[in-house]
């Protein structure tokens, strides 16, 4: 079958839902015992800590995607900036962030719907779950984006209805007992050290602002689209994580009231609103699975549409776009077999592996601006110091952070998966006496 090519339909808000749907609104609280036993009741806090950090690795992105305004995100900087031998390898490592989150929302709906209806078999959810992402990711980009819309927004509506049943609790005496305190932001009890802590584990929730740059060449303007679509996922996830997490924390200034912090979410949900509003939120957490895995397994398709298309991998597999639907056909229906390992693989195995392939892409776009920079010599200004070296090192600092948190297995497991890649480079450029095959991005429109 002749291959067609992607088609530039997506607006700017279209993509901005799709990367908030990545990072799933609702998993402010699954997090918040955890960290709100951390920081002593800082909740609120830890997230803007967070927020602050990511948005520095958002501004790489936002400039590099004008730079290269393609669909290889991480892949494609590194490629066309540093080692195109590099470029590779840091897109394979990034597969795991993109590769691995379809399955992580597959086996977290499992986990949902078989605690809800136990009686029924729990591989039925995550077939149900592969099947539904894969056929919306397979005909059309635009139906995708708009059937992810929704679920954002009914994410967002479970979020006020949440915040209107806290203030109303609040008011009559539950919690602070004052809804102007700024007690969740403030006090004498705050430790930096924990707050930062804090912080690291939440940095994992803006998952998600960098897989926009996988739709460039899917919106018309890119380079001016891509940008602005970023910052608006970080800044728009921010402000619902801050916002959610304040309320409840007014609700929960501490964690004495849960049977277990790390699992509070449904006992939140039971305490502000009852058990109507327990099932309502159980389906606005369910609605976040969807979101999330649709976006992702959008995303990952096109990096493989791009690394296919270099010819790092198939071309004639993963470099197909299907004429008449104008998607990575092959890619989408890949990407659901994966998903399926949903069926054998545990949650913590698979979260480790997303966290070290996000890190690996936010490291190499960090040191991608600065190497960009001098190259051109775009820093001897005082503004280009700013942006082109100041911002990504502060960027690069606050992921550093990250690395020096991250679980053992996340490192085990990504290195052997790296060292899977290097295996592969080696053989697919003779020892690299070959240069890896390189797309010219003109050749496209």
């Amino acid at each position: 079958m002749q291959t067609g090519k992607l088609k530039r339909s997506l607006s700017l808000w279209q993509i901005v839902l799709l990367g908030v749907g990545y990072m799933t609104p609702m998993v402010v609280f699954d997090t918040f015992g955890i960290v709100s036993e951390l920081t002593g009741g800082y909740v609120p806090t830890a997230y803007v800590i967070a927020l602050m950090a990511m948005l520095f690795t958002a501004a790489s992105y936002g400039k590099m995607v004008k730079i290269y305004p393609q669909a290889g995100s991480s892949y494609t900087y590194t490629q066309k900036t540093i080692n195109p031998h590099l470029g590779f390898l840091v897109g394979w490592s990034s597969m795991l962030d993109y590769l691995f989150l379809p399955m992580v929302n597959a086996i977290l709906t499992k986990i949902y719907l078989t605690a809800l209806f136990p009686e029924v078999s729990s591989w039925m959810w995550v077939v149900g779950f592969v099947l539904l992402m894969t056929g919306i990711n397979l005909f059309n980009v635009n139906f995708a984006a708009n059937f992810n819309s929704f679920l954002v927004f009914f994410q967002m509506l479970v979020i006020i209805i949440f915040v209107a049943l806290v203030i109303k609790g609040v008011m009559s005496g539950e919690g602070t007992g004052d809804v102007s305190s700024l007690q969740p932001f403030i006090g004498s009890h705050m430790e930096m050290s924990t707050l930062i802590a804090g912080a690291t584990i939440l940095c994992f929730s803006f998952l998600g602002f960098d897989a926009v740059t996988t739709l460039s060449e899917e919106t018309p303007n890119p380079a001016k689209t891509i940008p602005r679509a970023i910052l608006l996922t970080a800044l728009i996830g921010g402000v619902l994580f801050v916002t959610a997490a304040f309320f409840t924390q007014l609700f929960f200034p501490d964690v004495s009231r849960f049977n277990d912090p790390e699992a509070a979410s449904p006992e939140i949900a039971l305490f502000v609103g009852g058990k109507l509003f327990q099932s309502i939120f159980l389906a606005g957490t369910l609605c976040g699975t969807l979101a999330s895995g649709l976006a992702s397994h959008a995303s990952v398709s096109r990096l493989l549409y791009v690394m296919g298309r270099d010819q790092m991998i198939s071309k004639k597999l993963f470099g197909f776009v299907h004429p008449k639907y104008n998607t990575p056909f092959y890619n989408v229906i890949f990407v659901g077999i994966i998903s399926l390992v949903a069926l054998f693989l545990d949650l913590v195995t698979a979260t480790s592996l997303i966290n070290f392939g996000a890190l690996i892409a936010f490291t190499f776009v960090n040191l991608c601006v600065i190497v960009h920079a001098v190259r051109n010599k775009r820093y001897h200004s005082v503004k280009g110091f700013i942006t082109n070296i100041l911002f990504p090192g502060i960027g690069g600092a606050s992921v550093l952070i990250l690395w020096l948190n991250l679980e053992m297995s996340s490192l085990i497991l990504g290195t052997v998966w790296a060292a899977i890649g290097i295996a592969y480079l080696l053989y697919r450029t003779k020892w690299f006496t070959e240069s890896p095959p390189l797309f010219r991005f003109e050749e496209a429109q």
